[in-house]
């Protein structure tokens, strides 16, 4: 067993040689015990992320970013609901606008942020290539429970979802996305990430008519006590 153990980390000394990895990098054994390749920490992959962002926006900061990313949300989610579409173009990417947009023209939204429950924090980032070599965008994730009211109305003033009265707690993880080969680049909300685990949405209040009588102009519905026919049973043969 000691040369077993002896043997793994002479090869793990030899791929970090071989690799230039830093020596201060955590490694540990992915897969069997015959597998030849190291697995490098999830913490560590995401420093040396944070470092190239760094490079391109000197003014990135772990503790600031979060209350960066906050106020993008809650003036993205105020453009809006006041469909200022130049600035919202300027909060969200052309993933994330359409999205947002989409099926509200005849709406009416009423949206209002009330406190953070717990602070926002960081809790993930990616560095990706899109496109060709170099051309790098970076993305950070972020945890965020805060206490909101939402309310939509539809064009004649009928409530369709939430109520404007009651607040309720929302766990939210955002992705706030920048080019950061542009010299010109800001941050902006891409997307929201929906866990599995999360409770589905209350469906939307729907208003249909009945049909009923017609009536002439000196009566009242009232007065003549209709009653709504129930549909007739059928018998449903395979």
């Amino acid at each position: 067993i000691r040369c077993c153990f002896r043997s793994a980390q002479r090869s793990a000394t030899s791929f970090l040689r071989r690799r230039r990895l830093k020596p201060g990098l955590r490694v540990w054994w992915s897969g069997s015990s015959t597998s030849r390749e190291p697995s490098i920490s999830h913490a560590q992959v995401t420093l040396r992320v944070f470092r190239k962002i760094k490079d391109h926006d000197p003014e990135f900061s772990t503790k600031e970013f979060p209350a960066l990313a906050q106020q993008i949300f809650i003036d993205a989610h105020a453009a809006l609901t006041q469909f200022n579409k130049e600035k919202l173009h300027s909060l969200v990417t052309e993933r994330c606008y359409p999205e947002m947009v989409r099926g509200n023209r005849y709406k009416t939204l009423r949206w209002r942020f009330i406190e953070s429950l717990e602070p926002p924090r960081v809790v993930h980032a990616r560095c990706p290539d899109m496109i060709s070599k170099g051309n790098l965008y970076g993305q950070v994730t972020l945890r965020m429970h805060s206490r909101q009211t939402l309310a939509i109305y539809d064009r004649f003033g009928r409530l369709m979802l939430g109520d404007e009265d009651e607040p309720r707690d929302v766990l939210e993880y955002l992705v706030l996305e920048r080019h950061l080969v542009n010299p010109y680049g800001c941050w902006r909300l891409h997307g929201k990430i929906v866990p599995a685990w999360a409770p589905p949405k209350d469906p939307i209040i729907k208003t249909v008519l009945i049909p009923g009588p017609k009536l002439k102009p000196e009566e009242e519905f009232k007065d003549l006590n209709y009653q709504v026919p129930k549909p007739a049973a059928v018998q449903w043969h395979k």
